[in-house]
Parts: C-alpha cells; sequence; structure tokens
C-alpha cells in the first residue's frame, strides 16, 4: 500500500496576540479530534537548540548548519503535548525563562521560519489538523480546506491578557505591550501578519471561548460534509 504522503483536512487559525487563537486551536482539535499543531512550540524548541549549542542567532552559516540536523516531533499523549527535540523530550525545558526571552526574535529569521514550514509541513502528512499563528494560512498551509481570521479589540485582548498574566501590570502597559506586537507582526519582512482574502473573520470581542469554538467547530464540519 502507497504511504499517504499528503495532510488531510486542515484548520489554519490567524489572528493578533490574545485573540484566543491558542486555545481555540487547541479545543477545536479535541472536540473534532484533529491533531493540534503547536507552532509555538515549535519555534520554542528551535531556540531552545540555539542556547544550548551557543549559536548566534545572526551567523547564517553555523544557523545553517545547525538547522540542518535538526528534528522536532509533537506527540499528544493523555491530552497533554509533548516536545521532542532531536528524539530528545523537552517538553519542560522550552518554557525556560531564557528561551522564552529569546524566541521572538528567533521565530522572526528567515532560515528558521524555513525550517519550521518544513517541519510544520511534514508533521502534517496524513492527518487532519488545526493549526494556529500569524502567517498559517498564508504561508504555511495555503491550501488549507477551512481558514479561520479571528480579531477581537485591543481593550479586550489587554484584558485577557492581564487576567492571564496575573500580575499587577497597569492596563495601560498591557495595551502598550500588545499595540507594539500588532505593528511588528504586521509590518515585519518575513511572513507577516495578515488576513488572507479566503479566511472567515471571527470577531470574538464579544464571545466566550466555547462560543468560538463552536463556531470554528461548525464551520469545519460543513466543510467536511460538503468535501464527502
Amino acid at each position: 500500500m502507497k504511504k499517504n504522503t499528503h495532510p488531510g483536512f486542515i484548520i489554519a487559525i490567524d489572528g493578533p496576540a490574545g485573540s484566543g487563537k491558542s486555545t481555540t486551536a487547541r479545543l477545536v482539535a479535541q472536540k473534532l479530534g484533529f491533531f493540534h499543531l503547536d507552532t509555538g512550540a515549535m519555534y520554542r524548541a528551535i531556540t531552545l537548540k540555539i542556547l544550548q549549542h551557543g549559536v548566534d542567532p545572526k551567523d547564517h552559516r553555523q544557523l545553517k548548519k545547525l538547522l540542518a540536523h535538526t528534528r522536532i516531533d509533537l506527540k499528544w499523549q493523555a491530552g497533554k503535548l509533548r516536545v521532542f527535540l532531536d528524539k530528545k523530550d523537552v517538553t519542560s525545558a522550552i518554557r525556560q525563562p531564557a528561551v522564552s526571552e529569546l524566541v521572538s526574535p528567533v521565530s522572526a529569521i528567515g532560515l528558521i521560519r524555513q525550517k519550521m514550514v518544513a517541519e510544520q509541513r511534514r508533521l502534517a502528512i496524513g492527518k487532519n489538523l488545526v493549526c494556529e499563528g500569524r502567517d498559517i494560512a498564508s504561508v504555511v498551509f495555503p491550501k488549507a480546506q477551512l481558514k479561520i481570521y479571528l480579531d477581537c479589540s485591543l481593550a479586550e485582548r489587554a484584558r485577557r491578557r492581564q487576567q492571564e498574566l496575573a500580575a499587577q501590570i497597569p492596563r495601560a502597559q498591557v495595551e502598550k505591550n500588545i499595540r507594539t506586537r500588532d505593528r511588528l507582526d504586521s509590518s515585519r519582512r518575513i511572513s507577516p501578519l495578515r488576513r488572507v482574502p479566503a479566511a472567515i473573520l471571527i470577531d470574538t470581542t464579544h464571545l466566550t471561548i466555547d462560543e468560538q469554538v463552536a463556531i470554528v467547530c461548525a464551520l469545519a464540519r460543513r466543510r467536511l460534509q460538503n468535501q464527502n
């Protein structure tokens, strides 16, 4: 029997920070029985490897050499995501503060994004999956059967982020940080945040997580029915 080398049904979810992408993607995957492809965890894994090997991310020669011998795998075990870097479990290690500090600039590097896109497409082979980010529908899976763009007001995103941080950070500061992140994500040269024409816009400002998950699941089921 010929091995399946193509992805199955893909739900691509894009949107700005704080719009509910990650939680929505994870819950939609659970409800539909799909694989949740956590791209953020993958970028954390490659950032960890860069730190472990002491490679300067700006040194393209060394970086290219490192990436050539890198493999990242994601496995869901008992409802929890396990992240493997070159076959070693790094699920806890990728949450280190040093990784958190470096992952944003690392993820903006062209060579790294090319490698991660290749890894993400490899992981998609033979799977029905949900994937979220900022360039999923535009770059990673441009042929996804369902493309979603989650948006939300700045004020609500700041409220959610402040609640998530559980810290005494002034709301104005949280809003400023998100506004800066929006500007950087939308204006970066490589894979900027943007809504592709085929993406269905869902404004989550006044929606609960359960409501937005239900909307995405209903859209997916409709597309799946039409496909069969």
